[in-house]
């Protein structure tokens, strides 16, 4: 597999993009990686380092795209940027996938606008995997879509759905959607909605969850607009590292302070990482006609090693075209249904 890497995408690039690369490449023996950026700063951060150069090479781009600006403006005024570059390696076959830490918004309209929309697919979704009590689950959308109709729910339920089976391995996930209660009646009109689309399509809907029941363990697909599914996941993040924090500051206010958090410092290793974003990489831009991975700004070298395993994994599976040919078959499903009942 042959993976592009936006090297000046994240707070930390390019030394630590570059860093996962290598990383990647000395445990990997079936990836190759492919540098997008600006060659000379690639060049010097590569050199003095042990790699094989056979499975590492770079595509010059002149320009990058800052976290601060308009994707509109970024799109029009900067089409040689590492993240367009990376892109078209994609479109033309030149590389299976491609991973950013960069400008998530920046990446999702580029690839929308070069890779385009998958059949029957009309807006992209991004799907992150996120810890519960019992096992991991996948968020959609976790930010690629502010404003929705019910129609964008439903196809994003679809393409959770399918990546649920595919990715964790599940025959029959279960799929939920997020409201203000678990009543069938709660929530907006887009809630109510897209409550009655999910009950006639082709996937084991179990109704809504409320917030507070996300992480129970109890579903493995919950479905939002991307602004509410945002907010979980920077929330849940942020929650975690606080707690942390918590019960460290809790435990040295003790008299046996120190005794205590020896005891305890093997647990909140293992919390630590089962709710680290590192250990899961990046998460998959759902509803495109080919592998895109977007990845935290803050992403570590480990984070980038993780996105480029995930991206591998994804392409090789052709999930964007199992996601396609998902939701063609619910459409046809719908419209048996619509036939049916005249």
């Amino acid at each position: 597999m042959r993976v592009a890497l936006d090297a000046m995408g994240g707070d930390y690039a390019p030394a630590v993009t570059i860093e996962g690369a290598i990383d990647t490449i000395n445990d990997f023996e079936d990836m190759e990686i492919v540098l997008v950026g600006d060659e000379a700063v690639i060049t010097r951060e590569l050199d003095g380092k042990r790699f094989l150069s056979q499975r590492i090479s770079i595509k010059h781009s002149s320009q990058v795209v800052a976290m601060d600006e308009s994707p509109t403006v970024a799109i029009r005024k900067k089409k040689d940027s590492s993240i367009r570059r990376g892109i078209e390696l994609v479109k033309n076959g030149e590389a299976d996938a491609f991973v950013s830490a960069g400008h998530s918004g920046v990446v999702m309209a580029t690839a929308l606008l070069v890779l385009r929309a998958s059949d029957f697919v009309d807006r992209p979704a991004i799907a992150t995997i996120m810890p519960t009590l019992k096992s991991p689950l996948i968020l959609i959308d976790a930010g690629a879509n502010l404003y929705c109709k019910p129609n964008n729910l439903l196809q994003f339920a679809l393409m959770g759905s399918t990546y649920c089976k595919m990715i964790l391995g599940r025959p029959e996930p279960r799929v939920a959607l997020v409201s203000t209660g678990e009543e069938d009646t709660k929530g907006n009109e887009l809630i109510k909605e897209t409550f009655k689309l999910l009950k006639e399509a082709d996937i084991h809907f179990i109704g809504n969850v409320d917030g507070k029941d996300i992480f129970t363990g109890d579903y493995d697909v919950i479905v939002c607009d991307g602004f509410t599914g945002n907010v979980i996941l920077k929330t849940s993040e942020g929650l975690a590292d606080i707690l942390i924090k918590m019960l460290k500051r809790e435990v040295a206010n003790l008299t046996a302070g120190r005794i205590g958090y020896l005891l305890l410092k093997p647990a909140l290793r293992n919390f630590k990482k089962k709710t680290d974003y590192d250990e899961y990489g990046g998460a998959p831009l759902l509803g495109i006609n080919g592998t895109c991975i977007i990845s935290h700004g803050r992403s570590t070298s480990k984070a980038i090693k993780n996105a480029l395993r995930v991206a591998s994994d994804f392409a090789e599976n052709k999930v964007y075209e199992t996601i396609s040919a998902a939701i063609e078959r619910d459409i046809a499903h719908h419209e048996r249904g619509k036939l049916a009942k005249k």
